[in-house]
């Protein structure tokens, strides 16, 4: 607060006169205050004893600074004589009559370098005298003086006051406010005060700030009249209010893993003490008028509502924001994998957690099985389920940001099916019995001949039984060569039962013969093929054999053959090749390969049947081969004129 400043405090130095006499005293004021440039009159009066008589008149000096002449202070005025401190010559004037006991002094176009203590002596003459310890403080001012309170509340009655001295009787201030326009409803009031002859002018302002008058500049200027001295004084105003505003970052997104960075501002005087809250959970606070909260790693933990609060100590305020933490579907919980019975209503669950919620899908193997749920709970639900309801169920959870699956298997147990691919059927060998059947657990297959009462199962290694699993499918296979009678197609007759069971179920067919067209064709086709290859080799080895033996001229040149073998293997191989055949069955899905061969030794079980029996095997026993480009060995003799061009080969 800047004060007044004005009040003057005087000593008296009036004294008693007893019966002896009285004492050295001066009366002035202590402070007196003086514009810059201006002037200044400083009251004075003193005493002296009354028993001292003048001697020559009463003389008196002014000192600036101190009272101690043997110091040498310097002199402001002196009666005797016009010499006085360079720093005051023209400018001081005695006003009062030293005889009357008045020694007012005049100071002309004061500076700042004239601010200090003024001492008055008397000089009586002789060793009459004395120079007075009390003194007057004079204050040069340059700008005026403006009365502010400690505290400036918003809201409440302010009243500013500005000062300016009177103390130059030549010159009288007016004094005028600065910059009220934004004010509401200003009030301004002059007031004169005088206190021992020491006189101060003051206006004051009465307004009731705002908060948003915080910070503005109000200014005091003082003038005098007639003359180019002005004086002027801004003042900022501090006007103290509670929080009035709390601005943070708007409500938003932010993707989990990320970091963000939450800012809070507040409006108050003085700055708030603030603080980020995330429930009751106070997360980082400091006394400003700003904070920022850095977040990282986000996660949906972090998801919710954040406040900022503002307190100090005039009132309180906050303001909240909402944090959404945008994450991925989680992998999706489901029911364990299930073995249930054919007919059984299931209820598959799916449950996940995503921000946005994420689209629930079931799918089974691939294909859309459920509607398409937008919630973290899905069911599935499946009445009277059958064996085409077996197989993987996956709940997928999508949203925008990523998908994740979780699966389970069902399996369905029923009683076995024989699926139509059963036959019997009519192979070079013989008869070749196939039985599929469906079922699960996978069913049991065993062929049963009621003609000879037997069954074939997989502990009996008759009748090159063979089976096979795939999934819930199962396959046997059994080879005959026995001879049925003929039916009336002339086919033979096959009498081949199959059995097929599991846990839940038997069942026995008769499967039914049919004729393999496609591969009796296939063997035609394939012998006749062959002989027109060989018949193909042999006539290009004879031809060009023959042509050989006429530009030689020597039917009975000795020959040395390359490489005999060669040739050999090759008509071996291509004979061979004759006597394999490949019968493909593709059942289900699956194929199977049986490989029939002629064989040269035993043939195991296997026995002729029907008309199958009656194929002679045709076998290649001779070739006749002409070795081109044989050369003549050294020192050969001939071996006759019958064998010269030609080798005979018997395979059997």
């Amino acid at each position: 607060m800047e004060g007044k400043g004005q009040g003057v405090n005087w000593d008296w130095a009036f004294q008693c006169c007893c019966n002896v006499s009285c004492q050295w005293n001066v009366w002035l004021p202590r402070d007196i205050s003086a514009m810059t440039n201006s002037c200044v009159v400083i009251p004075c009066t003193f005493m002296y004893p009354s028993g001292i008589r003048p001697h020559r008149g009463i003389h008196g000096i002014w000192y600036f600074g101190q009272p101690y002449p043997q110091l040498f202070p310097p002199v402001v005025f002196k009666s005797r004589t016009d010499v006085v401190h360079e720093s005051y010559k023209g400018r001081t004037k005695l006003l009062g009559d030293l005889h009357q006991r008045n020694c007012t002094l005049l100071i002309n176009n004061i500076g700042s370098e004239h601010s200090g203590r003024y001492y008055f002596r008397a000089d009586l003459g002789g060793a009459n005298m004395y120079t007075y310890p009390d003194f007057a403080e004079l204050k040069v001012l340059e700008q005026p003086n403006i009365d502010v309170p400690e505290e400036i509340v918003s809201d409440e009655s302010l009243e500013l006051t500005c000062y300016a001295p009177d103390n130059c009787p030549d010159m009288t201030p007016e004094i005028q406010w600065m910059y009220t326009d934004y004010l509401p409803d200003p009030e301004f009031s002059t007031d004169y005060l005088e206190e021992s002859n020491s006189a101060v002018l003051s206006n004051t302002l009465t307004f009731t700030p705002r908060p948003m008058h915080n910070g503005q500049l109000l200014g005091c200027r003082v003038y005098y009249p007639n003359t180019t001295l002005v004086y002027e004084r801004l003042i900022s105003l501090d006007i103290k209010y509670a929080p009035r505003s709390v601005w943070v970052n708007a409500s938003s997104e932010v993707m989990e893993g990320s970091s963000v960075m939450l800012h809070c501002e507040v409006d108050s005087n003085p700055p708030s003490r603030i603080s980020w809250m995330f429930g009751d959970q106070e997360l980082q606070w400091d006394t400003a008028s700003n904070i920022s909260l850095f977040l990282d790693d986000m996660t949906p933990a972090h998801e919710g509502i954040y406040t900022c609060v503002g307190d100090n100590g005039y009132g309180l305020m906050n303001t909240s924001l909402y944090l959404a933490v945008k994450y991925p579907p989680r992998e999706p919980l489901v029911n364990s994998s299930l073995t249930v019975l054919e007919g059984t209503t299931l209820a598959l669950h799916c449950s996940t957690q995503g921000s946005p919620a994420p689209t629930l899908t079931w799918l089974k193997d691939g294909e859309l099985v459920g509607t398409i749920t937008a919630d973290e709970l899905s069911v599935l639900e499946i009445a009277d389920i059958t064996p085409q309801g077996d197989g993987q169920y996956r709940c997928l959870a999508e949203n925008e940001h990523g998908r994740a699956s979780s699966s389970l298997n069902i399996t369905v147990e029923y009683a076995p099916v024989l699926l139509e691919e059963s036959k019997c059927t009519v192979v070079r060998e013989g008869v070749q019995c196939v039985c599929m059947a469906t079922g699960n657990p996978e069913p049991t297959i065993e062929f049963y001949l009621p003609d000879l009462n037997i069954t074939i199962n997989e502990t009996d290694g008759r009748y090159n039984f063979y089976t096979h699993t795939d999934g819930h499918t199962s396959t046997g296979m059994i080879k005959l060569r026995e001879k049925g009678e003929r039916v009336d197609n002339g086919g033979p007759a096959v009498n081949v039962h199959c059995s097929i069971y599991n846990t839940y179920g038997r069942e026995s067919v008769l499967l039914e013969l049919q004729q393999e067209k496609k591969y009796m064709m296939a063997v035609i086709v394939g012998t006749i093929g062959g002989v027109a290859v060989i018949a193909f080799i042999i006539a290009a080895v004879r031809y060009v054999g023959h042509n050989n033996k006429k530009e030689n001229g020597n039917p009975r040149q000795d020959l040395v053959l390359e490489n005999p073998a060669l040739y050999y293997s090759a008509v071996k191989k291509d004979k061979q090749n004759l006597r394999k055949k490949v019968l493909k069955t593709e059942l289900l899905g699956s194929k199977f390969n049986s490989i029939l061969e002629e064989t040269t030794g035993e043939d195991g079980d296997y026995q002729p049947v029907g008309s199958m029996a009656g194929l002679e095997r045709q076998e290649l026993n001779y070739a006749a081969l002409e070795f081109i480009g044989a050369r003549s060995r050294e020192g050969a003799t001939g071996r006759g004129d019958d064998g010269g061009n030609y080798t005979e080969i018997k395979a059997k």
